[in-house]
């Protein structure tokens, strides 16, 4: 559907390799925080280019095609309550939502057993453990959103016990309310799916202010609305796949704006305007809006040098350790036993399952999160290997007839060149207090979005749309 729109772009892009033009705003970055100021910035009267690196728009957010000729989301899909922007963004471009399946019984895979269990989806449906553990960890998810609501979501580093905070690890803080391996085991299993790092990588200050983002102006973050399905953030899925908000929004915006195939190597200011150089084209612009995670900002040259805060932020957030691999089947099976293909697991290739089968129920698919130190372990094998410890993990949940899989898809992020893992770039201990400030203030006219400099939804679609248009209202004003 989209084919000639990007062969268009393309085209373009080819034949203005030696060009230079004069806009308003340049913007460096194709994914939705890049269209979003775009789509700003072009209601409000002014010109201007984006270039992405890639062959396409869309960022972290992908369809695949499989070889049914439909898709499947191999990037961010999953929408919510309170994800105000990217719902209202969807109504815009009249792309329907459908609610996430969630009938029937989710697994618990523990200590080798199978233990199917009906579960709350709507609060993160605790799996059956024993009671203790249970109590455990409910008690530890209640402190984190008492103190997580304590933050101001624009400024968390101005909390008074922001350093406090900011000293110690996530695991370090948890391991002191929790002793239970079970209780354990359910949170890292939590944190893995939210940020996809272990509990010892992000600071306790960097998860409460991911938990405080887990809401709006007049509804506070949760834990579960992080962890949760029903009325949380895995609530519902964009009929036709994530991709087409990126693909209807660049439709929108023109192809003669936007230049694909165009990584920036350097950002130069000369006299009062700004000259972003691709390995294609040169446009010279007033403002700029760096619409990427910071650690592929900083690989940027830019002339003069930015501040050294925000250098030093750029330096010191690294990105979480993501894939997924979707499993497509010639019809969702596990529904006829009572199944809703959501997996908690303690051991293999992919531990966090979500039945993926599309709307129109024309196929089945599951999709399992690879995360955190179960991806770097696989960096380094082949396709055909990843595919094969996948169908043993399934095997193990759902039985022998997970094995009759008509096509696996493996999506490793950390691999790709312009993201470097996902879904979101955090903060170790010690960086959010001192550097923090610098995710969002300007230098000078260059402007910074991406969905980790927004103070709602931090690390998902919606607060990637937010960055994009908070960037373009910051510049709108400046003219």
């Amino acid at each position: 559907m989209y084919l000639p729109f990007f062969i268009s772009i393309i085209s373009f892009v080819v034949a203005s390799v030696t060009s230079t033009r004069d806009v308003d705003v340049v913007i460096v970055g194709g994914g939705l925080s890049g269209l979003s100021a775009a789509k700003d910035i072009a209601r409000a009267g002014k010109t201007f280019a984006i270039f992405e690196a890639r062959d396409r728009v869309g960022g972290r957010v992908l369809n695949a095609h499989i070889s049914n000729g439909e898709i499947q989301e191999v990037g961010a899909e999953f929408v919510g309550p309170t994800q105000d922007r990217v719902l209202a963004l969807a109504a815009e471009l009249g792309l329907p939502t459908y609610s996430t399946y969630t009938t029937g019984k989710s697994i618990l895979y523990r200590n080798g057993t199978v233990t199917p269990y009906d579960a709350d989806l709507g609060t993160g449906g605790l799996p059956p453990v024993d009671s203790e553990s249970q109590a455990e960890l409910a008690s530890l998810v209640t402190e984190l959103d008492r103190l997580a609501s304590e933050l101001d979501v624009n400024a968390p580093w101005r909390h008074p016990n922001a350093q406090t905070w900011d000293s110690m690890t996530l695991r370090s803080f948890a391991e002191s309310r929790i002793s239970l391996q079970d209780s354990l085991f359910l949170f890292e299993t939590a944190i893995r799916s939210i940020l996809s790092t272990e509990v010892e990588e992000p600071s306790l200050l960097y998860m409460l202010s991911y938990i405080a983002a887990a809401g709006n102006q007049t509804n506070t973050g949760t834990m579960n609305r992080l962890v949760g399905t029903k009325e949380a953030a895995q609530d519902s899925r964009i009929n036709g796949g994530t991709q087409l908000l990126a693909t209807r929004l660049a439709e929108n915006l023109g192809p003669a704006n936007i230049f694909l195939n165009s990584p920036v190597r350097e950002i130069k200011l000369k006299h009062d305007r700004y000259i972003v150089m691709s390995n294609r084209v040169q446009v010279s612009a007033k403002h700029v809006v760096v619409a990427m995670s910071p650690p592929m900002a900083g690989r940027i040259s830019y002339d003069p040098l930015l501040p050294a805060g925000r250098d030093q932020l750029s330096q010191r957030m690294p990105m979480g350790s993501i894939g997924k691999a979707i499993a497509i089947y010639p019809n969702a099976w596990w529904r006829n036993l009572g199944f809703n293909g959501q997996v908690q697991s303690d051991t293999g290739v992919i531990r966090a399952t979500y039945d993926n089968t599309p709307a129109s129920e024309s196929f089945g698919a599951i999709m399992g999160f690879i995360e955190a130190d179960e991806m770097r372990a696989l960096d380094s094998l082949s396709q055909a290997e990843i595919k094969k410890h996948v169908t043993e993990d399934l095997v193990k949940f759902f039985g022998p007839q997970a094995a009759n899989v008509s096509q696996i898809l493996i999506q490793r992020w950390d691999l790709e060149e312009f993201s470097r893992g996902g879904p979101v770039a955090y903060c170790p201990p010690g960086v959010l207090t001192k550097y923090g400030p610098f995710l969002r203030d300007p230098a000078a006219k260059i402007h910074f979005a991406g969905t980790e400099s927004s103070p709602y939804w931090t690390g998902y679609m919606d607060g990637a749309i937010r960055s994009g248009e908070r960037a373009a209202a910051e510049i709108v004003a400046d003219f």
